[in-house]
């Protein structure tokens, strides 16, 4: 589970979002999951999976701290200590006939990767990403090679003004699947969508459910949104 995976590319692609590119030795990645990466601090980052090509894993991630920060200063060749793949994703054997994506920021990587399994899979989706501005929208071109994508941004500066909720609601779909910050998630939980899954953002410990510090309230008690999650029934959480 633990490795060293050769750093191959990382660069900015938007305003405070970089693209790292690494080879790792990994069987089959399900989307939605994530690797845990030792940065500079004492805990590790989780990062999701954007992308996989062969051997070769996208990560896509903010630069908000002295984590994320030491990430970005990697360069082609450097070694970085990873645990992965871990979680559990998205549940694609659940996929109807056609399924609505919706990422908010920094939330939309890991949707990328489960709409290229689903399209090689013949499942028709749309998406739905909602960024702050148009400097800091990614991936567009990529998503839209995909299917129908829709853009929102919050001042109006690209695509539909506004949030994700707004062309969510106008949309037909058996299944949705997000990933974004909070509110964003509590807001899709409700959607007319009949079945809903999120996946939660959170700091990790240890990434593999033994420390406790990444638990989430459910109904019931508590999940780890590592080893539980980070994907979830949206009724299998309160928000």
């Amino acid at each position: 589970m633990r490795q060293f995976a050769t750093v191959l590319s990382n660069h900015p692609i938007a305003k405070g979002a970089m693209e790292m590119k690494v080879s790792v030795d990994t069987n089959e990645i399900a989307p939605g999951t994530f690797f845990h990466v030792k940065t500079s601090e004492l805990l590790r980052r989780p990062l999701s999976v954007a992308n996989v090509e062969g051997n070769v894993v996208t990560f896509l991630y903010k630069v908000i701290g002295a984590g994320t920060t030491d990430l970005a200063a990697r360069r082609a060749g450097d070694k970085l200590d990873v645990l992965g793949p871990l979680g559990n994703g998205f549940p694609l054997q659940q996929a109807g006939k056609r399924v609505v994506l919706v990422g908010g920021g920094i939330g939309v990587p890991p949707l990328y990767y489960t709409r290229r399994v689903l399209a090689a899979r013949g499942i028709e989706t749309v998406a739905i990403l909602g960024f702050d501005t148009k400097a800091s929208i990614f991936y567009e071109d990529a998503f839209r090679e995909l299917g129908e994508t829709i853009i929102t941004t919050v001042d109006g500066t690209y695509g539909e003004k506004g949030f994700v909720t707004g062309p969510l609601a106008q949309v037909d779909a058996d299944v949705l699947f997000s990933c974004g910050p909070e509110p964003m998630l509590k807001a899709v939980a409700a959607s007319h969508i009949e079945e809903r899954y999120i996946s939660i953002e959170n700091r990790m410990g240890c990434g593999i459910g033994a420390c406790f510090a990444c638990v989430y309230q459910a109904p019931d008690g508590y999940v780890k949104v590592c080893s539980d999650g980070p994907v979830f029934r949206a009724e299998e959480v309160t928000l």
